[in-house]
Parts: structure tokens; C-alpha cells; sequence
């Protein structure tokens, strides 16, 4: 008997869930930017910008970018970075990719970019001095097998970063719940014609670990000093980790 997992508030077999969540991304990539800025009011853009200041990463440095999507992390990486740094976006997801792609290439960067699976990523051992996954991790089958590969390519004092969905302050649960599934599948239906995808993005975040919880399963990875930084009232959480 196979093994299941959670998509959403479903359970389904462990080999379709990368199926059925690339058809997810397939379907809303064209308007992927738009629903970022409608949903969170443009707050997204400013959780990102403090990711990347919580990065550390300095001129020179290596960065991956892991589900890196539309790549609006990788810009403000490659800025970051500079010119003798480099940064590498990777996604599952090839319409997210090429979306990514174009709008990098509207801003004059050429960046690599790798289209693979997160759970096995094609890179040398200790290769990145960060790396960073955002709004991505829900998403995978196995997350600890995930976090343990981008563990595995960060070098001795690299950073890993997760800017994921997290846990509200708990008094304010009912009217983000009110929003999450009467209003976000509304949304959905109105700017991608697409509200089924809208409502799995709220009940993946539901199924998604806590912030405590997370940062036990990055501990367990081999990460030290995990800590986490609410943002939102814990609608969103950023996770920082350092490789010794």
C-alpha cells in the first residue's frame, strides 16, 4: 500500500503530490505577482526584503534560491550579492520558472536557473553561503528531507532561511480563517479564474508545521542556533538557521 501525505486538507498518495501541486503553480503562475500583492496587501514584498537583510549575505557570496518561483528573492539577492557573487533560483515548477525567468531578464539579470525537485538537489556538498526557500516548503512531500538537502549544500557557516506561512496569534485565528476560506477562493476565481488552487493554498498553511515545531525539524537537520522572527502576528514566520 502506498504511502499518503497531505495536500491540503486531503490526503493523497505520496507519489502524486508533486503532480497535483505543479498543476497548482502551473495554473495561477501568469497572475502568481498580482495575487501575492492583492492577498497580503504588498506586505510580501517587505517580509522578503527583511529575509534578505536577515541573510548576512555579503558582496562575493554564493546564494541559492530554492522554489524561488517568480524570482522576486533572487533580485534582491543579486543586488545583494553583487557582481563576483552569484545567485542560483531553482523551482519545480516550469511555468513559475519562466515566469521568473522573464522578469529577471526585464530587470538585466542572467542568473542560473535549474528547474529540480527540492528533495534532491543537484548540487556539490557545503557549495552556497546561503540558501533560502520562501513560501515553499509547505508545498514539498517530505520537508525534513528537504531542509536536510539544503543543509547538506550550505557551507561551514552558511545560512538557511524559510519565510513560510506560520501560526496566527491565536485571538485573531477566527477573522484570518473568515479570510483565508471565504475570501482568498473569491479572489482566486476573480484575478486567475482559479479558486480551487486559493483554497489549498489556505489549507496547506493550516497543515503546515508551527514555528516551534519547524524549528525543532531544523535543529534535527543538523542546523544550529534556529531561531525565528514572527512577522504579521505570526502569519508569517522567518526561520534562520546556521550550519556549523
Amino acid at each position: 500500500m502506498s504511502k499518503t501525505t497531505d495536500f491540503g486538507f486531503r490526503k493523497v498518495a505520496e507519489d502524486e503530490k508533486a503532480g497535483k501541486v505543479a498543476a497548482v503553480f502551473a495554473s495561477v503562475a501568469s497572475r502568481y505577482d498580482l495575487m501575492n500583492d492583492l492577498m497580503s496587501a504588498g506586505l510580501h514584498r517587505l517580509w522578503k526584503r527583511f529575509t534578505v537583510e536577515q541573510s548576512m549575505t555579503r558582496p562575493g557570496e554564493r546564494v541559492l534560491d530554492v522554489a524561488g518561483g517568480t524570482g522576486d528573492l533572487s533580485q534582491l539577492f543579486a543586488r545583494r550579492v553583487g557582481p563576483r557573487g552569484s545567485v542560483v533560483i531553482t523551482d519545480i515548477n516550469g511555468p513559475m520558472l519562466k515566469r521568473g525567468r522573464d522578469r529577471l531578464l526585464d530587470d538585466g539579470l542572467i542568473l542560473p536557473i535549474v528547474q529540480c525537485d527540492a528533495e534532491k538537489l543537484p548540487f556539490p556538498d557545503e557549495h552556497f553561503d546561503c540558501v533560502c526557500v520562501a513560501f515553499g516548503l509547505r508545498n514539498m512531500t517530505h520537508k525534513d528531507a528537504a531542509i536536510a538537502e539544503m543543509h547538506r549544500v550550505l557551507r561551514p557557516g552558511g545560512r538557511l532561511l524559510v519565510l513560510e506561512f506560520s501560526r496566527i496569534w491565536q485571538p485573531l485565528a477566527p477573522l484570518y480563517d473568515a479570510y483565508s476560506f471565504q475570501v482568498l477562493p473569491r479572489l482566486g476565481k476573480l484575478i486567475t479564474n482559479d479558486a480551487d488552487s486559493y483554497r489549498y493554498l489556505a489549507e496547506s498553511i493550516r497543515m503546515h508545521p508551527d514555528q516551534e515545531t519547524l524549528k525543532k525539524m531544523m535543529q534535527d537537520a543538523g542546523l544550529e542556533r534556529v531561531e525565528y522572527f514572527n512577522l504579521a502576528a505570526g502569519v508569517v514566520a522567518l526561520h534562520r538557521g546556521i550550519r556549523y
